[in-house]
Order: C-alpha cells, then sequence, then structure tokens
C-alpha cells in the first residue's frame, strides 16, 4: 500500500495516519488535509482516493472516475462558473478571488445522496475549502452529518480557516513545510530545477514547492521594468499614485498578492522596517475582502513616502 504514496515528498505522518486508516478498514466519514499550499495536500488526496479506489485508480488519474468528486474554487464569468485554470486560459483579468459556491455544494448533496457505482464507497474533495461563504458552510455541514457511503476530503491552510463546526466533524491530516533537500527533490522530479536558481522565489515559497512554482510563474509575468521599480521606495506621492496605477492596470488579484509576498520578503531582507511589512500585510487583507486594488495600492504606497 505505501507505493500509492510514492509521489510524496516528506509527509510521513500524513502517510502514515491514512494507511493505518485503510489498514485497519477505519475510513472517516470527512478529513481535513491542513497544511500550507503547495505542500503535497490535493496530491495526497489524490493518492489516497487511488488507494481506495484500487485497482481502478488509472481512472482517478483520468479525471473520470464516476465516484469521485473534486471541487475547486470558481468564478463567476457572464454567469458561467470558471476555474483558475479555465479562466487562465480565456484570459480573463480575474479581479475577486475564486470561491467555493452554494450552488457547488448543492451539487455535492446531489452526488452523496446517490449510491457508489463502481467503488465502495464515495469521495468528495474540497480544494480550498477556506474559499467557502458561510452560506456554503452551512450547507455543507449538513452533508457532514449524514455522508451515508460518501468520505469527503477538505483541504485547507489552517484550523482556523474554516468554520469550526466543519473542523469538529473532520479527522485532522497535518501536513508540514519541507526542508531544503525536500524542496530541491520535488522541484527536481517535477522538472522545475530553474527555480532552485533563484533565491528570493524560495524565500517567498519558504518550504513549499508548489508555491515555489506558482511564484516562478508569476515572476515571469510581473513586467520586469515594474518588479524593479517596486524594489525601491518610491521618492514622492507622484510616483506613488503613477506606481498604483500600473499595478491596478497590468496585474489581476492572483498576481497582486504574489506581489505583496514577494516585495514583504524582499523590503524584510533589505529594509528590515517593520512598519512596511505591517502595511503590505494590511494590502493583503484588503485585496482578500474585495477592496477596490488601485486605493489600496495607493495607500500602501503613499505611506512608504512617509516613511
Amino acid at each position: 500500500m505505501t507505493d500509492a504514496f510514492a509521489p510524496l515528498v516528506g509527509q510521513q505522518q500524513a502517510v502514515e495516519l491514512l494507511l493505518q486508516a485503510v489498514a485497519k478498514k477505519r475510513i472517516a466519514p470527512a478529513y481535513l488535509f491542513v497544511g500550507s499550499d503547495g505542500v503535497g495536500r490535493s496530491l495526497a488526496a489524490r493518492c489516497f482516493v487511488e488507494l481506495l479506489f484500487s485497482p481502478h485508480q488509472n481512472r482517478v488519474r483520468q479525471g473520470n472516475h464516476p465516484d469521485l468528486l473534486w471541487v475547486q474554487p470558481t468564478y463567476l464569468h457572464q454567469g458561467q462558473r470558471l476555474t483558475a485554470t479555465e479562466a487562465a486560459e480565456k484570459g480573463l483579468k480575474r479581479r475577486a478571488p475564486a470561491t467555493i459556491r452554494l450552488e457547488q455544494i448543492r451539487e455535492i448533496t446531489g452526488f452523496v445522496s446517490r449510491s457508489p457505482l463502481e467503488a465502495p464507497r464515495q469521495v468528495v474533495v474540497l480544494d480550498q475549502a477556506e474559499t467557502m461563504a458561510e452560506a456554503a458552510a452551512n450547507a455543507l455541514l449538513k452533508t457532514l452529518e449524514e455522508p451515508g457511503q460518501t468520505t469527503l476530503i477538505l483541504i485547507a491552510p489552517s484550523v482556523e480557516s474554516v468554520l469550526s463546526t466543519l473542523v469538529s466533524r473532520c479527522q485532522r491530516i497535518p501536513f508540514y513545510r519541507l526542508d531544503a533537500t525536500a524542496m530541491a527533490q520535488v522541484l527536481t522530479q517535477t522538472g522545475h530545477e530553474e527555480v532552485l536558481q533563484h533565491p528570493a522565489v524560495l524565500s517567498v515559497a519558504a518550504g513549499s514547492p508548489g508555491d515555489a512554482i506558482a511564484s516562478y510563474q508569476q515572476l515571469q509575468v510581473i513586467p520586469p521594468e515594474l518588479l524593479k521599480t517596486l524594489t525601491k521606495v518610491p521618492s514622492s506621492y507622484r510616483e506613488a499614485l503613477q506606481l498604483a496605477k500600473q499595478i491596478d492596470k497590468d496585474l489581476d488579484t492572483e498576481a497582486q498578492l504574489w506581489l505583496v509576498d514577494y516585495l514583504q520578503q524582499f523590503y524584510w531582507q533589505h529594509k528590515r522596517q517593520p512598519s512596511m511589512i505591517q502595511q503590505l500585510e494590511q494590502a493583503r487583507k484588503s485585496l482578500l475582502c474585495y477592496a477596490q486594488p488601485r486605493l489600496v495600492w495607493e495607500c500602501t504606497l503613499l505611506s512608504f513616502v512617509i516613511h
């Protein structure tokens, strides 16, 4: 059974807990895979599902097993729900973060109401479960109370990011950030060796291979001149306002959130000014709360000029 988790690096505790559950035939109705983004939570969920659905794991890999429902946050565009990948393929500029919507929870309810077609049980995976609004989380709670022949896997960065009543009904499976050796192993195995040549990217990732890859990809998207300019404190109010306007024009919300992380790391390493880090953290919170991005950056960059 251990071969099922061969692709997963550096998460021995999580693997052992899941293997023991299968070996003792004590599969929980719901799990909470909790840990930082990009450390293997989604991969572990897929490996676990393949183990549960063996010998039909190939259909899991192909994404067409009738007893598996994988739910991702979506954007709403012209009445259509799009995942982050689908939105990127359409070239949509996303102003608000993706969320798991009430309609998606209702689809889960319908999925759970029927019996498994091929496997001994059904599995529902909610990726980025922290993006559920309260109404969606409360609707999911009803499903968790009566899961039937279904196991639900919620993936989230922390216990606090998910409604406490949901957490209480899940078995927690912890995931941890990787050390430098494990990071290098994952990046090499996945064909992303070039990321290892960028210390700033690795610093932003802080032990998360997935974040390192995503950060490197974002680095290719950010206009080099804009990034170079932002690594210097604006010399005037006018320059700060112009920079805010350019950021709002050129970058979607996801890229702006990455930029916050990058600038926090950069300014901490080069300026050592806690006030600047705090201003950037406030910018992140404001962006996540759907504040007007240009206004957020104007306030943040103007505060740098004052300092």
